[in-house]
């Protein structure tokens, strides 16, 4: 959430920001609201102060044995009353503001590129040149059904379109995946893993900046009031929700791997073959809390510790700058990592790594103390997929498939898989 404190200072400047994102301009409305609540709150200050006064004299009345007039009882009375109605007015002007804020998006950098959409995105470096393959490398939709590691019939039959089974080796080659990246993360990144619900209240969705912006494209159980993870992002922001981070403890680095569910009513019609975009999937999260002053550093380790997946399952992979047209709601900075996949000739983000400012630990009130005794500030959080799944396998069978239609496994996952390759299947 914007701070409006900033918006008050620096409205144009908050302005332009929020032109370069696309969004419509209601910051005329919230300065109006913000007004008025601070004219109330000098008038109830103003009734309260006199409120004293006249109980004062009541108190000192009762004190010399003589009690309060009828007249002085009915100016208490018309004081309360109006203190009262003030205190309603000022709760109900802060719940109009409070709910505008909650749609604007975090305020991007001042070296974030303005673009409308990804043809504002900036390559900023590239690993490795994609494979070249001396016969026709054919897509991961073909290839997994040939394999019998993928099965999109019978996926689509137990819960509709865009979701999947895997099978056999594939089910293995997910469930290794998804262990060796945890301990590359926790073993040699420094994070920790943690376990989280893969459901969650309203407050933590609200917390993450999913809601109330993204309901359309979150499973909800109404009876419950209780949402789906769209990643292990928005449970993780909110471990400290309300806390305050004892001093001395940032940075904090946790990984956590998570089925997500999105969906997509946003991307409908686009990537509706195979499992590229799909209405649940696995994902292993990186995020950090950490001290303001060193977010953007952190988020350049971050990225480094995704692209040190791709670097070590082999992949061609290139990290882009996304333009303020194309980042997410709660990010101020944000670089994608696209590893290229060679059935379906084309680059795939597998990880987005953001730099959110305080905008989810102000919706959280989350906070943290820099020294024993200091005031209460707010964190910076950290986000980047470490990596997403889905798209994991897809660069795998893709690249490293065989002439013969078999698929060879990337030597850092043998030990986990406890295969080399999965065979091509006769008949």
């Amino acid at each position: 959430m914007l701070s409006i404190e900033h918006i008050r200072e620096h409205p144009d400047e908050v302005r332009r920001a929020l032109q370069t994102r696309g969004e419509e301009d209601p910051i005329t409305e919230v300065l109006e609201l913000d007004a008025q609540i601070r004219q109330a709150i000098t008038q109830r200050d103003h009734l309260n102060a006199e409120r004293n006064r006249v109980s004062k004299e009541v108190g000192r009345m009762r004190s010399q044995g003589q009690e309060a007039t009828e007249e002085i009882r009915a100016e208490m009375r018309k004081i309360g009353g109006q203190a009262d109605a003030l205190n309603q007015q000022t709760k109900d002007l802060g719940d109009k503001i409070n709910g505008l804020l909650l749609e604007l998006p975090n305020l991007p950098q001042p070296d974030v590129p303005v673009g409308a959409g990804e043809e504002g995105n900036i390559i900023v470096r590239q690993g490795g040149e994609p494979p070249i393959f001396d016969f026709e490398p054919i897509p991961h939709w073909d290839l997994g059904p040939k394999l019998g590691i993928i099965d999109f019939e019978r996926g689509a039959k137990l819960a509709g379109s865009r979701f999947y089974t895997t099978m056999g080796a594939g089910a293995k080659l997910e469930r290794a995946l998804i262990s060796w990246m945890l301990d590359l993360h926790t073993l040699e990144h420094g994070y920790t893993e943690v376990s989280l619900p893969a459901v969650v209240k309203r407050e933590i969705m609200e917390g993450s900046g999913n809601l109330p912006k993204f309901a359309d494209n979150l499973y909800h159980d109404e009876e419950d009031d209780l949402w789906l993870i769209p990643t292990a992002e928005v449970p993780i922001t909110n471990l400290y929700r309300d806390e305050i981070i004892p001093a001395n403890t940032l940075p904090i680095k946790y990984v956590a791997q998570t089925p997500c569910f999105r969906r997509e009513k946003a991307a409908a019609g686009r990537d509706t073959r195979g499992i590229k975009r799909v209405h649940q999937f696995n994902k292993v999260e990186m995020y950090k809390f950490v001290d303001p002053e060193t977010s953007n550093q952190e988020l350049e380790q971050l990225v480094d510790d995704a692209e040190d997946v791709c670097r070590r399952l082999g992949f061609t992979h290139r990290v882009l700058q996304l333009c303020t047209g194309e980042m997410g709601f709660a990010s101020s900075k944000t670089y994608d990592i696209e590893v290229w996949a060679a059935g379906c000739q084309e680059w795939l983000e597998v990880s987005s790594c953001s730099n959110c400012t305080d905008f989810q630990a102000r919706r959280s009130n989350t906070r943290y103390r820099a020294e024993d005794g200091g005031r209460p500030r707010l964190p910076h959080t950290l986000n980047g997929s470490g990596l997403a799944l889905p798209r994991v396998m897809i660069a795998i069978l893709e690249n490293y498939q065989q002439p013969d239609g078999s698929v060879v496994i990337p030597e850092v996952l043998r030990p986990y898989t406890g295969f080399d390759v999965i065979p091509a299947r006769v008949g």
